[in-house]
């Protein structure tokens, strides 16, 4: 299971099948040194993405 707290880097190297959630949402993060440093939470905020919705297509997509 995903969580907001988690690492985004650590994300994409666990489940590679996550990518295309984060291009739909513009979340460029597998290009993005800061990824191996930056929660989840904290990219969405940034990028103003909806975390709640975010965690919830990051997951179906893993199930």
């Amino acid at each position: 299971m995903i969580t907001r707290d988690m690492i985004i880097a650590d994300i994409i190297r666990k489940y590679p099948e996550t990518l295309p959630v984060f291009k739909k949402h513009r979340l460029e993060c597998y290009e993005c040194q800061i990824s191996d440093l930056e929660t989840l939470e904290h990219g969405a905020e940034v990028h103003r993405v909806g975390i709640d919705g975010l965690l919830e297509e990051l997951n179906r997509s893993i199930a």
